[in-house]
């Protein structure tokens, strides 16, 4: 329940951020390509740090450094509802990105170690609990919204409550073992033919998820010719059946094995991106959506899990370098489907994406570390 806190006051804080951006766009009278080139500030904070979060984890251990990271992501959060230039918002961001990262390898090391307790798969479960706290962030964005209250105000009150339950879940936290805290490795460490085959994996799946958010609803409107009132029904299907299949994720990972719920997250998502480029209607492509967000919810923790497992480096350092291979994906994806689009058809964005979301299937057969 600590560590699963842990996810819940990570997806609060970032869904918070993400509810109040056209807030601040308008506060620092943003054009929507002045936008979109500072909101690179954050991803690249993410990228920067994680090589360092690797290495912090394993020398100073995943319990502090949970700690550390997560109120300094929360201390973030509220220093974005105070920025009054662009420059000011670009560096605030990016430290969101760095402390974010550090958090997030800091409370997947500890996911890993409860799991091992445990004896059986529940990372889908964690995650699902972050994906939880965004739908729950984006309803009190929504209200606070509603009731004009200010993005300050706003990050203020989140960071309170992510604090308050930081404080009581801390200590309860999995302790590190001796053997992990204060371990010497490399700041840089390349990563084995294991590793690298789950860290393509986890590329798949994330261009997959990325496409899912930044294009399902220029789809829906390009493709599929929905009313601009409906434009959101593909993301809002995809999230459902994101969120609800990393909570049953693990029961039926732990029924059929991970090797064949990666091989079927992977049938399911190219199936879904089929049925949405061959039938581009309002109930083909809305049930193809669904398809999608079950395949895509499970790939990363699965992914993340067997990381943990690695004999040839620490947690921390096999789930950075993981993270990295796999982040590559989520950045790419959205930018690769615009390029595409451009001198084809959105259509064929889709098609390539459901090819690449198929790989995670072939990949899963040859990942040793998956059991």
């Amino acid at each position: 329940m600590a560590v699963a806190a842990f996810f819940f006051v990570q997806g609060l804080s970032f869904a918070a951020w993400a509810s109040r951006i056209p807030d601040i766009k308008n506060m620092l009278h943003l054009t929507e390509g002045g936008l979109g080139t500072v909101l690179l500030a954050l991803p690249l904070g993410l990228m920067a740090s994680l090589p360092i979060s690797g290495w912090m984890v394993t020398h100073y251990g995943s319990r502090k450094m949970v700690l550390i990271g997560a109120v300094l992501y929360a201390i973030t959060l509220t220093c974005i509802g105070f920025v009054s230039r662009t420059e000011q918002l670009v560096i605030v961001l990016f430290a969101f990105g760095l402390w974010g990262n550090l958090t997030n390898i800091a409370v997947n090391t500890q996911a890993v170690a409860v799991e091992q307790v445990y004896g059986k798969s529940i990372m889908a479960s964690f995650h699902g609990l972050w994906s939880l706290a965004g739908f729950v962030s984006a309803m009190i964005g929504s209200l606070f919204i509603s009731i004009s209250i200010p993005p300050q105000i706003h990050f203020i009150f989140i960071a309170i409550a992510a604090l308050a339950v930081i404080t009581m879940a801390y200590k309860h936290t999995m302790p590190d073992s001796s053997k992990s805290e204060g371990e010497e490795q490399p700041m840089f460490v390349k990563p084995d033919r294991d590793l690298l085959t789950l860290g393509l994996i986890g590329f798949c799946a994330m261009v997959c998820e990325g496409a899912m958010f930044d294009w399902s609803g220029v789809y829906f409107q390009e493709a599929v010719h929905v009313p601009s009132n409906m434009t959101t029904l593909g993301y809002v299907a995809f999230m459902a059946t994101m969120t609800g299949g990393r909570f049953t994720g693990d029961w039926l990972a732990n029924r059929i094995g991970r090797r064949k719920m990666l091989q079927l997250s992977g049938v399911l998502m190219a199936t879904g991106l089929a049925i949405a480029v061959f039938f581009p209607y309002l109930v083909s492509a809305t049930f193809g959506f669904l398809l999608v967000g079950f395949g895509v919810s499970s790939v990363v923790p699965l992914v993340y899990s067997a990381a943990g497992r690695s004999t040839t480096m620490s947690a921390g350092m096999a789930l950075a370098a993981v993270s990295s291979i796999s982040f590559i994906g989520f950045l790419i994806g959205p930018p690769l489907i615009g390029i595409v689009a451009q001198f084809a058809d959105l259509r064929w964005s889709f098609a390539i994406v459901g090819i690449l979301a198929s790989m995670t299937a072939v990949l899963s057969s040859k990942a040793r570390l998956i059991q």
